[in-house]
Formats: structure tokens, C-alpha cells, sequence
């Protein structure tokens, strides 16, 4: 296959992202399928699509058999378009011919109805308007006058061979209501783009699109997610990491703590990503956020896209602890962005997380955490998946990401939700242990594949000073097993005692 066509060759959508995975959108002078149940944005589509080409000067026409000007209009304007120059809606069989003597029969009585006549009226509109986009909606009325598989194959048939002699584009509607067996249309079309619309136990319904064919033309396979929104529907391509190789030089950065990059062996290497690991309250966010602030002082830009806490309080929180976020973000550079997982689908968190690198040369992403990430997906092998390309993507990019995931317990036999240690660079185990009848917080790090780091466990405190790391610790037992005791005397408590 192949997607070497001129741009004038292609008629886009006027949706960024399909015309993305369409390769440029649809090949000019040919005839194409979009279906998907009532409610997953056929109308939609279609209009984008007419409003782009009346855009760039083309004739366009909304033949429809199915809802009336009035509601056309009135769909249009709830997301502040306007139907007018160059947009001629032809309707059908409008209502006010059933008043007429002569017109008795009508799209109510399909059954009595004429299939030639259908057919004749939609050739004469076209003959008059001239159009070089035309939509027609949708296809069930069509399949129901025909009454038979032949006959409906035929009428298809005829139709794209008629549009052909004009070197038309046409966007056949089908909400497949009729028969969701029948694959006429999808053995005539020159391509076949299919809507669906899932509803989730909890959260708003998801909406997703794919691509089933596409003659000689190399297009984004799989599902991409969608959403629609006052201002159309948005269409956000699954994210193939492999499309973004480069041979960017790795360099190592300070987390601006030197007992941290001790323990790192140095620091955290751009085009590298980092899990914070641990229970509840052990400080993963903070242990994260001293790499932002770190990146800002550098004079770098950083991100963050915070799941679980509200920002507000997110802030107060690192203020009380000497990190002023509201003022970094102030700055222009520090992007916070609160996440809600149950209405965000993850092909759109990867495409807001990709924009925010794009648009600013981001070097440093804050992912917190990967627990409400997993909450806006159920399919965890899939989640997998969009993790992966997600920090490839990142790494490609240059970018030094940090993700946390909390762990279920707080003590003994902890289990995280979601296992990413085999996807994330280095791994920064936190737990609490026991020492001196208190409860203390420890750090360590297991695993580093870009270079050498500690295998010792240090103790670390967080107070209004930010994050403080101690010496390593020699006489501990248990951390593997979750429950570590410490035998020996804590530098970091013999400090805080004098």
C-alpha cells in the first residue's frame, strides 16, 4: 500500500486526528463508509467534514433521509457552527410533501415507497448543486426500501459509480440498525471507518474510532480513543512510540540532593524513566517533585500530571515543605495539569502529555500516580501497553520521567496494583521500618539500567526543610520481605535529638 498522494489529492476532515491516521484524509473522487450506533458521532463527522471543504471554497451537500434541516441545523449550532455558504442541506422527502395529494407515499411507508425514486431525487439534487463533497444519511433507509441483499448491493452500486462520473468524495452514513450483519457497503467503499461507543461500570462512556480498510493507502491501524465536545469530535491517534526514533545524547541530572544522586549512582539520566515504589504516606510524590524543582532551577521546564490529589492541596502541601509549585508554575515553567481518570481515556492522557512535550521542550514529566492512571482503563494488559509506548515516547524525547504507583498495605506483604518495574529504568523502593520504638522511613534503590548505583538502604525524613536523606545503613533486616528492623542507631534520629 501505499500514502504518496499530492495534498491536493486529499479532501481532509477537518479532525486533526483522522486526518492523522487517514494519512491526509480521504482520497479525492472516491466513496466511503462511516458507521457506528446512534450516539457515536456520525452527524458529527459528517459536518466537519462538509465544513472543511466549504472552508477551502468546495460546493458541499448534506443529503439526508433520516433527521430534518431544522435538526441538522440545530446539532450544527450546538457546536457553534452555522450551515451556511457553500453547505446546501437537501432533505428528502421533507415533511411538508405529506401534506401533498400527489406525494401520499414517504420515508414513513418505506415499504410503498419506490427505491427509484429515492435514488432519483438524490441524483437530481446533485446534478443541481454540483458538489464536490457530498454526505448522505444514512444508509438504513436505503437498506429498507431495497427490502433485499441483492437489490440494496446494486443501488450502492449504482450510486458510486454515478458520483464517480463527477469525481465526487462521499461519506456514506450507516447506524447499522437496520442489519449490523450486512457488509454490502463494506465491499464497495474505498475505505470503512467504524465508531463505537463503550460504556464503562463507572465514569462517562468511551467513545473510539478504527480505520477497517482503506484501499492503497497505508493508514494508523487499531483503536484510537475519541471524544466529542461542544466544538466537534476529536479524534486522538494511538501513540506508536517507534515513529519518534533519535539519537539524542544521554546526560545525567542532579535531583539538587546529594545523598539522593549517591544513591543513584550520580543522578537520573535524560531519556529515562523512574518508579517511586512504596505504601501510602511513605513521600513517592515528593520524592518525585525535588527532580521538578531541581529541573527549574536549571532554568529547564518541567511537567506534571497529578491523578489522585487535588491540586490545591497538592500545593499547600509541598509549600509546607519549602517547594513552592504556584509560583514555579507562575514562572511558565512548571505545567501542572490535574487528571481525572474516570473521564479522561488514556488515548488522550498520552496525547495531552505528548502536547505538553511538544509545545514547551519539556525535559522532566511527574506521572502521579499510575494508580488512578489504572483506574481510567479495567484491560491491564492493555494499560501495559499504553505505559510502554508512553515512555518510550518520553525517553525518545529526551525526557527524564518519574511515575509513583502506591502499594496496597503499609506494612508485610505489600503488592502494587499495576507492575511497571520492567518498563521503568530505575525502581526506588520507599518503606518504613522500625527503629528505636518509632516508625522511620527508608529508601533504596534496586534496580538503575543506565549505569551503577548504591546498594545500601539510607533513612530519609521529610519535615518543613523538604526532603533530607541520610548516610547509608549497614544493620538492617528484612526489607525484601516488607517489614524492615533496623538495629543499629539512626544518624538522621541522633540529629534531631541534638
Amino acid at each position: 500500500m501505499s500514502s504518496e498522494l499530492a495534498p491536493e489529492d486529499r479532501a481532509k476532515t477537518g479532525i486533526w486526528g483522522l486526518d492523522n491516521i487517514l494519512s491526509g484524509g480521504f482520497t479525492r473522487g472516491h466513496l466511503f463508509l462511516v458507521e457506528g450506533a446512534p450516539g457515536t458521532g456520525k452527524t458529527t463527522v459528517a459536518l466537519q467534514f462538509l465544513l472543511e471543504g466549504a472552508r477551502t471554497g468546495e460546493k458541499c451537500l448534506y443529503i439526508t433521509l433520516s433527521e430534518t434541516d431544522p435538526e441538522l441545523r440545530d446539532g450544527a449550532a450546538s457546536h457553534g457552527w452555522t450551515l451556511g455558504e457553500g453547505i446546501e442541506v437537501f432533505e428528502l422527502l421533507p415533511p411538508e410533501s405529506l401534506l401533498d395529494s400527489e406525494q401520499q407515499q414517504s420515508l414513513l411507508y418505506s415499504s410503498d415507497l419506490e427505491l427509484g425514486e429515492t435514488t432519483k431525487q438524490i441524483f437530481e439534487a446533485v446534478e443541481r448543486v454540483k458538489p464536490s463533497r457530498v454526505v448522505l444519511d444514512s444508509l438504513s433507509e436505503i437498506r429498507l426500501l431495497a427490502q433485499s441483499s441483492l437489490r440494496y448491493r446494486r443501488q450502492i452500486l449504482s450510486i458510486k459509480h454515478y458520483f464517480a462520473r463527477f469525481n465526487t468524495t462521499v461519506m456514506l452514513l450507516d447506524d447499522l440498525t437496520a442489519d449490523v450483519a450486512d457488509k454490502t457497503v463494506h465491499s464497495v467503499a474505498h475505505g470503512v471507518l467504524r465508531l463505537e461507543e463503550l460504556a464503562p461500570s463507572y465514569g462517562a462512556e468511551r467513545r473510539r474510532a478504527r480505520v477497517i480498510k482503506y484501499r492503497g493507502v497505508k493508514f494508523r491501524g487499531g483503536y484510537h480513543d475519541v471524544t466529542i465536545s461542544t466544538g466537534g469530535l476529536n479524534i486522538f491517534p494511538r501513540l506508536v512510540a517507534s515513529e519518534f526514533r533519535n539519537n539524542l545524547a544521554r546526560t545525567t541530572k542532579s535531583s539538587g540532593i546529594a545523598e539522593f544522586d549517591q544513591l543513584l549512582g550520580g543522578g537520573v539520566e535524560t531519556g529515562s524513566s523512574t518508579l517511586v515504589l512504596g505504601p501510602a504516606g511513605t513521600g513517592k510524590s515528593i520524592a518525585a517533585i525535588v527532580n521538578v524543582v531541581a529541573a527549574v532551577k536549571r532554568g529547564e521546564k518541567a511537567a506534571m500530571f497529578v491523578l489522585d490529589e487535588e491540586l490545591g492541596l497538592l500545593f499547600d502541601r509541598m509549600k509546607g515543605l519549602g517547594i513552592d509549585l504556584a509560583e514555579m508554575q507562575r514562572s511558565g515553567k512548571l505545567f501542572v495539569e490535574q487528571v481525572d481518570a474516570a473521564e479522561l481515556s488514556p488515548g488522550e492522557f498520552a496525547h495531552r502529555v505528548r502536547k505538553q512535550i511538544d509545545d514547551h521542550d519539556i525535559k522532566t514529566v511527574v506521572i502521579d500516580s499510575l494508580n488512578g492512571y489504572q483506574a481510567s482503563m479495567p484491560e491491564e494488559n492493555s494499560l501495559i501497553l499504553h505505559m510502554h509506548e508512553l515512555l518510550q515516547y518520553l525517553n525518545r524525547r529526551g525526557a527524564a520521567t518519574f511515575m509513583t504507583v502506591a502499594q496496597h498495605g503499609l506494612v508485610g506483604d505489600m503488592k502494587a496494583p499495576i507492575d511497571v518495574t520492567y518498563l521503568a529504568d530505575t525502581v526506588i523502593l520507599l518503606r518504613y521500618f522500625e527503629a528505636t520504638g518509632s516508625v522511620r522511613r527508608a529508601i533504596s534503590v534496586i534496580k538503575k539500567r543506565t549505569g551503577n548505583h548504591e546498594t545500601t538502604i539510607r533513612e530519609y525524613r521529610i519535615d518543613r526543610r523538604g526532603l533530607t536523606i541520610g548516610a547509608p545503613l549497614s544493620e538492617f533486616q528484612g526489607v525484601l520481605r516488607g517489614v524492615p528492623i533496623y538495629g543499629g542507631v539512626s544518624p538522621l534520629l541522633e540529629e534531631q535529638a541534638s
